[in-house]
């Protein structure tokens, strides 16, 4: 018989128990409506939770994750996130979210056979080839790695940026801006990259969308 992990249920008790104890009604209220005003496109590691993170409670994020935080025109899967997220919950931000260490960053860097996952990890892939002279420049391999992590960000930023889902928002005169950071696991920090979009004016002409 396979183990239930009873340990799992414990703790969700004692975590409900706690919340409810510090707002009796937080659940009435969270079962009855979401109104985040972000949505976090992050990596699946564990060791990255997106609420915990920037303090902030069930509810008031909405959350996609993958290997590598990456958004491509053929993931159905996140698109329908972002979709979701833009034109029905009407979120104010799209923050892109990677973190130095990335284990996919690095197996994509590091050209071994990954099996299934190059396929996605190809994505990593094209942006080191888009930036290689600058990579190439960076003696030090972690900083390299660090590096190519934040390009990989502002690469996604800019994927994001280019959906019909985002400029459609923008050009119905919705709020939306879309921005690109990283995080630190050894000192629990985010940092801005300064890549933030808020229109379409501010993308390359050849992937505006003609309204």
């Amino acid at each position: 018989m396979a183990k239930k992990l009873e340990n799992l249920f414990e703790k969700n008790r004692a975590w409900a128990d706690s919340v409810k104890t510090d707002d009796p009604q937080f659940f009435e209220k969270l079962a009855a409506q979401q109104h985040p005003e972000y949505l976090w496109i992050g990596c699946s590691d564990s060791r990255v939770p997106a609420n915990q993170i920037v303090g902030l409670l069930p509810g008031e994020v909405f959350v996609h994750r993958n290997v590598a935080n990456i958004v491509v025109h053929t993931d159905f899967n996140c698109l329908t996130v972002l979709q979701y997220a833009v034109e029905v919950l009407k979120v104010k931000h799209v923050i892109v979210v990677g973190h130095f260490g990335c284990g996919g960053i690095k197996a994509a860097y590091e050209s071994a056979d990954n099996g299934l996952a190059d396929n996605w990890l190809r994505h990593i892939k094209d942006v080191q080839f888009r930036y290689q002279d600058e990579l190439d420049a960076i003696s030090d391999k972690e900083e390299r790695l660090a590096r190519l992590c934040e390009l990989n960000v502002q690469t996604q930023v800019a994927n994001v940026c280019h959906t019909t889902i985002a400029q459609g928002a923008w050009a119905r005169g919705q709020e939306l801006s879309v921005h690109g950071w990283v995080y630190s696991l050894r000192d629990g920090l985010l940092q801005d990259l300064d890549c933030s979009v808020s229109s379409s004016a501010q993308i390359a002409e050849a992937y505006r969308v003609i309204s």
